[in-house]
């Protein structure tokens, strides 16, 4: 990491400036708390921002123009301008304006990402249809992202105090999920899933659930076959590769028995699927990261909200944890960074790890 382990630099993308992403920049670094643990970079423009402040009368809130990105106050919200034009804001609508200034923010964001003047990145909430162009043919941030830093495959992974689910489809119609339940796909996915508990929670041996594709997971074929020939011969796969992976889980039962709580991760086949019971169990508020990456990227676990834009309404909960968990993150990375570049740190670990598993097996024999 190119900058002090303790204050890592945060960028923010803008999101759709016609949606609720400005507030919730507004109002969640307005905090001074924030600068205590990172130093935070909007990647916007100073006007756009003051349109909405007006609208917080209540809240204190103060910046600094940044023209160089390695040269930035470390004790003030620094705001770099990636357009000068005026532009005409209008909360709660669904235009080109929109969509045009959330990808300038975007793709400003991640060029300092890519160039190191920034450690992480916090992104507001875009609107999948406006922010279409050349420059943007991709169904959100996670597709995007992965092709900006050319990866094999990224995980889209929602997290929270209680519970962390990953998806092997994202944002894919109903009707096409079950051509993306291969193998290859599941295997990728949980790779992706097994390193980043490792890597970006600190989770050294981790247990990971496999949600069934069909009701019932199945049925032992009576309700699909996608269980008997792909799924479960990928768990095995995966359990022959080491890492501790279980099931498929009929995915009603799994989460209504609270099975999930038993695990540090869960894979499931398809959106819904795993953010229906993600965001109606999830103890304090979600996060979406996305897994894989060589950066650390999160974003608050919910759209645009236009029918809220510019009425001071919007809940900054999720962003705040978003910019904790990337924080967090950027933390665990260089700490399991060090741990392994140093032999006689990863011996203690395993060690370690050892004697709590043979604690458990004598308290349960």
């Amino acid at each position: 990491m190119s900058h002090e382990l303790q204050k890592p630099v945060i960028g923010f993308s803008c999101g759709d400036l016609n949606g609720i992403g400005m507030e919730l920049i507004i109002k969640a670094l307005s905090d001074n708390r924030i600068f205590d643990i990172c130093i935070p970079v909007v990647f916007a423009n100073g006007k756009s921002l003051n349109f909405y402040r007006k609208g917080l009368p209540d809240i204190n809130f103060s910046y600094q123009p940044a023209k160089e990105l390695n040269k930035l106050n470390h004790k003030q919200l620094n705001v770099f301008n990636c357009w000068e034009e005026e532009v005409q804001i209008t909360p709660g609508q669904l235009n080109e304006t929109g969509g045009k200034y959330a990808l300038l923010s975007l793709e400003q964001s991640v060029e300092a990402l890519k160039a190191g003047h920034i450690d992480g990145l916090v992104t507001a909430p875009i609107h999948k249809k406006n922010i279409q162009s050349e420059n943007f043919n991709y169904s959100g941030h996670t597709p995007y992202l992965k092709a900006m830093f050319e990866v094999q495959d990224v995980l889209m992974l929602m997290t929270a105090e209680n519970m962390r689910v990953g998806l092997v489809t994202e944002h894919v119609p109903v009707q096409e999920v079950a051509k993306y339940i291969t193998r290859e796909n599941i295997l990728n996915k949980l790779d992706l899933l097994h390193t980043s508990l490792q890597r970006d929670f600190g989770v050294s041996k981790p247990k990971i659930a496999v949600l069934g594709l069909n009701p019932h997971a199945g049925d032992e074929g009576l309700i699909g076959t996608e269980e008997e020939n792909i799924i479960k011969p990928t768990v095995k796969e995966a359990r022959q590769k080491n890492m501790l992976v279980f099931g498929p889980y009929s995915a009603d039962a799994f989460f209504a028995r609270g099975q999930y709580q038993q695990f540090d991760a869960v894979l499931a086949m398809y959106h819904d699927q795993g953010l229906i019971p993600f965001k109606s169990l999830a103890l304090g508020e979600g996060v979406n990261y996305t897994a894989g990456l060589p950066i650390v990227r999160t974003s608050p676990d919910h759209g645009t909200a236009f029918d809220i834009a510019g009425k001071n309404k919007a809940n900054a909960s999720s962003f705040l944890e978003a910019i904790y968990t990337c924080v967090d993150i950027i933390r665990t990375r260089a700490e399991y960074a060090n741990n392994h570049a140093n032999p006689l740190k990863k011996i203690s670990a395993r060690v370690l790890a050892n004697a709590v598993d043979e604690k458990i097996e004598e308290d349960n024999s």
